[in-house]
């Protein structure tokens, strides 16, 4: 038998492959010539490489940013605050996808497994819930301009952030706590060992935290036109330039959510239509994409902000450049 024996140990449906071999094998025994069987190889799945390199790409990128935020005083702002979770969420994330990989072909047991499908769920949900305080902050910050910076404001940030923790770690040992396909692999979903239910239950969670998001980002994109264009009233010989940051501010905005809708669009529908006999290429089609978004988080959210900027010139060469220190915050902000 000329075929390598190819091996599948992630958390990503299997192809099923198994009957195909057993055919092969009872063919080869029942053939008068003798064969020889080669050493079973080990062959890595290259999506699961492609998995494994955008892990260690999200972790090296949001590492940088907890450190930053950690270790400078000055970040402490609720704003920094949810950058700072986002951040750890997804750094969490990355660490989850490369510890699959190492799992998947060094230490394949049940136990890695929940353990390890556990914490990419909670780290995936925290991310995506970061996101939505995020928007939720920016929007109060906004509509209660005047009173927004306060006590209260930073208390309120905290109890959000206690929440959004709380439920993806809630989330993430649910299928430690029994709630997985294990023992009937019929109720499987897409990602093993999550249920068909468990993944339901997650995709519409998203569908509607992403309709919260739309309905928030149209209402900051009212405010911001709105304000734009009083102070254009008031001061006519500047209507030129606040139309241009108002402009820019709106384009932020709209590229903040396309970028999230097309990152976890793909996985969300597909979890909810398929389940685990469909080919495994389609899971790591969608989602891959869902990865790219805890890449592109810290360049939008940590790297375009002023302050991060200054702190990250600081500790690499330890000065700041002078556009930096004289720029002011402008609309397109946001």
């Amino acid at each position: 038998m000329n075929e390598d024996l190819k091996v599948n140990l992630s958390w990503l449906p299997q192809d099923h492959v198994e009957a195909s071999s057993t055919e092969n094998a009872s063919a080869a025994g029942s053939s008068l010539v003798p064969v020889v069987d080669p050493e079973p190889e080990l062959l890595v799945n290259p999506w699961d490489i492609v998995l494994c390199t955008s892990g260690t790409l999200i972790s090296c990128e949001n590492a940088v940013v907890v450190l930053i935020i950690f270790h400078n005083p000055s970040l402490r702002a609720p704003m920094f605050l949810l950058i700072g979770s986002l951040a750890l969420a997804d750094l969490l994330a990355g660490i989850g996808l490369i510890i699959n990989f190492v799992f998947a072909y060094l230490l394949q047991s049940e136990a890695t497994k929940l353990v390890t499908i556990g914490l990419i769920v909670a780290s995936f949900s925290a991310s995506v819930g970061s996101l939505l305080a995020i928007t939720v902050d920016r929007y109060l910050s906004l509509y209660y301009a005047l009173t927004y910076n306060s006590e209260r404001t930073v208390t309120f940030t905290y109890v959000m952030l206690i929440l959004l923790w709380g439920a993806s770690i809630c989330i993430g040992l649910l299928p430690v706590m029994g709630w997985n396909c294990l023992r009937d692999e019929s109720t499987c979903s897409v990602i093993r060992p999550l249920t068909k239910n468990n993944a339901a239950v997650l995709s519409v969670s998203f569908l509607l935290m992403f309709a919260l998001m739309l309905q928030l980002y149209i209402q900051i994109c009212k405010i911001v036109m709105r304000h734009a264009h009083q102070i254009a009233l008031q001061h006519h010989f500047l209507a030129t330039s606040h139309y241009v940051t108002t402009r820019k501010g709106v384009s932020t905005l709209a590229i903040i959510l396309g970028t999230f809708a097309a990152c976890w669009m793909p996985f969300t529908l597909y979890s909810l239509i398929a389940d685990y006999t469909y080919p495994s290429i389609y899971t790591y089609a969608t989602l891959l994409p869902a990865t790219y978004n805890s890449i592109i988080n810290p360049v939008i959210y940590a790297f375009r902000n002023q302050e991060i900027q200054k702190a990250l010139w600081l500790i690499c060469c330890g000065c700041i450049p002078s556009n930096l220190s004289q720029r002011a915050r402008s609309p397109s902000d946001v």
